[in-house]
């Protein structure tokens, strides 16, 4: 049987850890900490969804040297908790493991396996001194776009608002039997996870409205509706977009919808406070370099100014500091 471990079982990696082992296809173990890991051991992992609640009781531990080398490691930290952890997965790592970068923004192994004259560039506000493509290598790495948003309602405790989609693909964009392994249990566990030829269009998608929603909704504490219909707040984001898809489009992505309509997809998310905000209220680091500083990184790259991004971006650094 396919082992599979969720490295990181708060929210997403809890929902996405919880549906594996609801269906029961894969050897599942999740590794987590503190309070969240207690609940799970003595009461098991709680996931609530569409008005239904399950209780599952998966394989679950603060110490990856118990459970041995994995097919797939899907890791549901924030990109800028990777580095941290890299000691901690070599347990998990034998000679075919595969792993799955489940994180917000412009992944690490973004310039891997898609030719072209950026092929190999480290991005340093996303993996500082190459850490990480050096410990890990690009070649293990698989992507996906988390659409989903759940929170840890209480310890142990998984709540899923909305979302069903996680898409995956190699850096490649090849086919290959380990994504399409991937693939086939994620989908059998009621998670649509097709693999993307070209993931990078959809990882700019989500990106989109990441890099401009969230740091604004940090410096305004306005809700993604909220956002969306005020007039100001939308001119500006619309700006930070443009910024945006030029970088992207220069680097060889499309978009498959408009600004306006990306902006309105927020909207219909409802008064949902972002992730961002929600860190920076809480004292926590951010996912600011990963979902912003990285973008402007591309710029650079590309040669391409974004005054508007670099403007947020300041002045987002600036109150993520002051709690």
């Amino acid at each position: 049987m396919t082992k599979i471990c969720v490295f990181g079982a708060g929210a997403i990696g809890g929902y996405v850890g919880a549906r594996l082992a609801m269906k029961g296809e894969a050897e599942i173990s999740l590794v987590a900490r503190g309070a969240h890991l207690a609940a799970m051991r003595e009461n098991g992992l709680t996931l609530k969804q569409a008005g239904e609640t399950h209780v599952l009781r998966p394989n679950v531990t603060d110490d990856p040297r118990r459970l041995g080398e994995q097919d797939f490691i899907i890791l549901a930290l924030k990109a800028h908790g990777v580095a941290a952890v890299l000691d901690q997965l070599s347990p998990l790592i034998g000679k075919d493991t595969a792993i799955l970068f489940a994180q917000n923004g412009i992944p690490w192994w973004y310039f891997h396996g898609q030719g072209g004259a950026l092929e190999g560039t480290r991005l340093e506000s996303v993996d500082p001194g190459g850490v990480i493509w050096n410990r890990i290598g690009p070649e293990r790495a698989l992507g996906c776009v988390v659409w989903q948003a759940a929170e840890i309602e209480a310890p142990g405790v998984i709540a899923h608002h909305y979302g069903d989609r996680m898409p995956v693909g190699e850096p490649t964009g090849e086919k290959t039997e380990r994504v399409a392994i991937l693939s086939r249990l994620l989908t059998s566990a009621g998670i649509k996870s097709p693999v993307r030829p070209n993931l990078r269009n959809e990882i700019w998608l989500k990106l989109w409205g990441n890099l401009s929603f969230n740091p604004v909704s940090v410096l305004t504490l306005g809700t993604l509706v909220d956002l969306a219909t005020d007039a100001g707040t939308r001119r500006v984001i619309a700006t930070m977009m443009e910024e945006a898809r030029g970088v992207a489009e220069a680097l060889g992505v499309s978009f498959g919808v408009g600004i306006e309509e990306r902006m309105d997809m927020a909207a219909k998310v409802g008064a949902h406070r972002t992730s961002m905000l929600q860190d920076v209220e809480a004292g926590r680091p951010t996912e600011l370099d990963a979902l912003l500083g990285v973008v402007i990184e591309l710029a650079r790259l590309v040669k391409i100014g974004t005054p508007s991004l670099q403007l947020v971006y300041d002045l987002c650094k600036f109150r993520s500091t002051r709690t």
